[in-house]
Protein backbone atom coordinates (compact mmCIF):
# COMPACT_ATOMS: atom_id res chain seq x y z
CA UNK A 1 0.00 0.00 0.00
CA UNK A 2 0.90 3.14 -0.59
CA UNK A 3 1.77 6.00 2.37
CA UNK A 4 -0.58 8.01 2.07
CA UNK A 5 0.03 12.03 2.53
CA UNK A 6 0.91 13.78 5.69
CA UNK A 7 -0.50 16.83 5.19
CA UNK A 8 -3.44 17.58 3.20
CA UNK A 9 -4.90 20.74 2.26
CA UNK A 10 -8.89 21.43 2.38
CA UNK A 11 -9.31 25.00 1.10
CA UNK A 12 -11.21 26.85 -1.43
CA UNK A 13 -14.25 29.04 -1.57
CA UNK A 14 -15.52 30.71 1.93
CA UNK A 15 -18.83 28.96 2.87
CA UNK A 16 -17.78 26.09 0.86
CA UNK A 17 -18.01 23.64 3.53
CA UNK A 18 -14.51 23.10 4.80
CA UNK A 19 -14.69 23.19 8.56
CA UNK A 20 -17.80 20.63 8.23
CA UNK A 21 -15.68 18.44 5.99
CA UNK A 22 -13.16 18.41 8.23
CA UNK A 23 -15.45 18.15 10.89
CA UNK A 24 -16.47 14.72 9.64
CA UNK A 25 -12.97 13.58 9.32
CA UNK A 26 -12.35 14.44 12.80
CA UNK A 27 -14.96 12.11 14.01
CA UNK A 28 -13.88 9.30 11.18
CA UNK A 29 -10.67 9.56 13.32
CA UNK A 30 -8.54 11.67 11.95
CA UNK A 31 -6.03 14.20 12.89
CA UNK A 32 -7.23 18.25 11.63
CA UNK A 33 -6.53 21.57 12.25
CA UNK A 34 -8.72 24.30 12.54
CA UNK A 35 -8.69 27.55 9.90
CA UNK A 36 -6.38 29.66 11.01
CA UNK A 37 -8.34 32.81 10.40
CA UNK A 38 -11.09 32.14 12.53
CA UNK A 39 -9.24 31.06 15.09
CA UNK A 40 -7.18 34.30 15.22
CA UNK A 41 -10.68 36.26 15.06
CA UNK A 42 -12.16 34.45 17.59
CA UNK A 43 -8.77 35.35 19.70
CA UNK A 44 -8.31 39.20 18.62
CA UNK A 45 -12.25 40.02 19.49
CA UNK A 46 -11.53 38.18 22.63
CA UNK A 47 -8.10 40.36 23.38
CA UNK A 48 -9.78 43.55 21.87
CA UNK A 49 -7.13 43.47 18.79
CA UNK A 50 -7.15 44.90 15.42
CA UNK A 51 -5.60 41.56 13.52
CA UNK A 52 -9.20 41.35 11.85
CA UNK A 53 -10.40 41.18 8.04
CA UNK A 54 -12.48 43.97 8.59
CA UNK A 55 -9.94 46.36 11.02
CA UNK A 56 -6.78 45.50 9.11
CA UNK A 57 -6.53 42.76 6.16
CA UNK A 58 -2.79 42.79 6.19
CA UNK A 59 -1.88 42.26 10.10
CA UNK A 60 -4.90 39.43 9.69
CA UNK A 61 -3.04 38.05 6.85
CA UNK A 62 0.52 37.87 8.49
CA UNK A 63 -0.89 36.39 11.55
CA UNK A 64 -2.55 34.04 9.49
CA UNK A 65 1.05 33.33 8.22
CA UNK A 66 2.21 32.54 11.18
CA UNK A 67 0.02 30.65 13.04
CA UNK A 68 0.03 28.36 9.81
CA UNK A 69 3.43 28.23 10.03
CA UNK A 70 3.06 27.19 13.67
CA UNK A 71 0.36 24.95 12.85
CA UNK A 72 2.90 22.77 10.49
CA UNK A 73 5.55 22.41 12.93
CA UNK A 74 2.85 20.58 15.14
CA UNK A 75 1.75 18.62 12.76
CA UNK A 76 5.08 17.52 11.36
CA UNK A 77 4.92 15.50 14.93
CA UNK A 78 1.90 12.96 13.15
CA UNK A 79 2.21 10.14 11.24
CA UNK A 80 -0.42 11.49 8.87
CA UNK A 81 -2.45 12.27 7.31
CA UNK A 82 -3.01 15.34 8.95
CA UNK A 83 -6.42 17.64 7.12
CA UNK A 84 -5.91 21.62 7.19
CA UNK A 85 -8.98 23.80 7.17
CA UNK A 86 -7.08 26.35 5.02
CA UNK A 87 -3.64 26.96 5.85
CA UNK A 88 0.17 28.70 4.68
CA UNK A 89 -0.74 29.02 1.11
CA UNK A 90 -4.16 30.68 1.61
CA UNK A 91 -2.75 32.80 4.00
CA UNK A 92 0.60 34.05 0.99
CA UNK A 93 -2.49 33.84 -1.28
CA UNK A 94 -4.46 36.11 0.23
CA UNK A 95 -1.88 38.36 0.91
CA UNK A 96 -0.86 38.48 -2.74
CA UNK A 97 -4.43 39.30 -4.21
CA UNK A 98 -5.52 41.70 -1.47
CA UNK A 99 -2.05 43.70 -0.68
CA UNK A 100 0.22 43.00 -3.28
CA UNK A 101 3.10 40.57 -1.19
CA UNK A 102 4.67 38.00 -3.48
CA UNK A 103 4.19 34.75 -3.20
CA UNK A 104 7.72 33.81 -3.49
CA UNK A 105 8.34 36.83 -0.21
CA UNK A 106 5.63 34.91 1.86
CA UNK A 107 6.36 31.31 0.84
CA UNK A 108 9.95 31.28 -0.35
CA UNK A 109 10.26 27.77 -1.54
CA UNK A 110 8.24 26.60 0.80
CA UNK A 111 5.78 23.61 -0.51
CA UNK A 112 4.65 22.36 2.60
CA UNK A 113 1.89 20.14 1.57
CA UNK A 114 1.03 16.57 0.01
CA UNK A 115 0.95 17.39 -3.73
CA UNK A 116 -2.90 16.73 -3.52
CA UNK A 117 -5.23 19.53 -2.06
CA UNK A 118 -8.95 19.64 -2.59
CA UNK A 119 -10.73 22.95 -2.97
CA UNK A 120 -14.67 23.53 -2.00
CA UNK A 121 -16.02 24.88 -4.71
CA UNK A 122 -18.34 27.99 -4.85
CA UNK A 123 -21.90 26.77 -3.40
CA UNK A 124 -24.08 29.38 -3.55
CA UNK A 125 -26.69 26.56 -1.63
CA UNK A 126 -24.50 26.74 1.67
CA UNK A 127 -23.06 29.84 1.78
CA UNK A 128 -23.64 31.68 4.46
CA UNK A 129 -22.40 35.10 6.53
CA UNK A 130 -21.52 34.96 10.21
CA UNK A 131 -19.59 36.84 12.78
CA UNK A 132 -16.73 35.79 11.30
CA UNK A 133 -17.04 35.94 7.58
CA UNK A 134 -18.73 38.88 6.84
CA UNK A 135 -17.94 39.14 3.13
CA UNK A 136 -20.72 38.31 0.16
CA UNK A 137 -20.70 35.74 -2.03
CA UNK A 138 -19.09 37.34 -4.68
CA UNK A 139 -15.40 38.17 -2.72
CA UNK A 140 -15.88 34.32 -1.77
CA UNK A 141 -15.92 32.99 -5.66
CA UNK A 142 -12.92 35.82 -6.48
CA UNK A 143 -10.89 33.96 -3.35
CA UNK A 144 -12.01 30.64 -4.86
CA UNK A 145 -10.46 31.27 -8.11
CA UNK A 146 -7.47 33.34 -7.36
CA UNK A 147 -6.94 29.73 -4.60
CA UNK A 148 -7.26 27.76 -7.58
CA UNK A 149 -4.57 29.33 -10.11
CA UNK A 150 -2.59 29.86 -6.90
CA UNK A 151 -2.31 26.34 -6.29
CA UNK A 152 -2.15 25.27 -9.64
CA UNK A 153 0.78 27.50 -9.83
CA UNK A 154 2.97 26.27 -7.38
CA UNK A 155 2.30 22.54 -8.93
CA UNK A 156 -0.75 21.20 -6.32
CA UNK A 157 -3.15 18.50 -7.96
CA UNK A 158 -5.85 20.25 -7.32
CA UNK A 159 -9.22 17.94 -6.94
CA UNK A 160 -12.49 19.74 -7.01
CA UNK A 161 -14.78 18.67 -3.69
CA UNK A 162 -18.29 17.86 -5.17
CA UNK A 163 -21.20 18.81 -4.07
CA UNK A 164 -22.63 16.45 -2.07
CA UNK A 165 -23.63 15.06 1.38
CA UNK A 166 -20.74 15.99 3.92
CA UNK A 167 -20.24 11.70 4.16
CA UNK A 168 -19.53 11.62 0.12
CA UNK A 169 -17.34 14.61 0.66
CA UNK A 170 -15.32 12.76 3.50
CA UNK A 171 -14.94 9.48 1.56
CA UNK A 172 -14.31 11.29 -1.76
CA UNK A 173 -11.14 12.97 0.09
CA UNK A 174 -10.12 9.35 1.78
CA UNK A 175 -10.29 7.55 -1.50
CA UNK A 176 -7.97 10.40 -2.78
CA UNK A 177 -5.57 10.23 -0.63
CA UNK A 178 -5.46 6.34 -0.77
CA UNK A 179 -4.83 6.55 -4.14
CA UNK A 180 -1.75 8.42 -4.36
Amino acid sequence: MTPMPPQVVISGCSGGGKSTLLGELRRRGHATVAEPGRRIIAEQIRQGGNALPWTDMAAFLREALSVAAMDLEGAARDAGPVFFDRGLIDAAAALQRLCGVSLAQSLGESRPYGRLVFLAPPWPDIYGTDEARRHGFPEAEAEYAHLDATYRALGYEVRLLPRASVAERADFVLQAIHRC
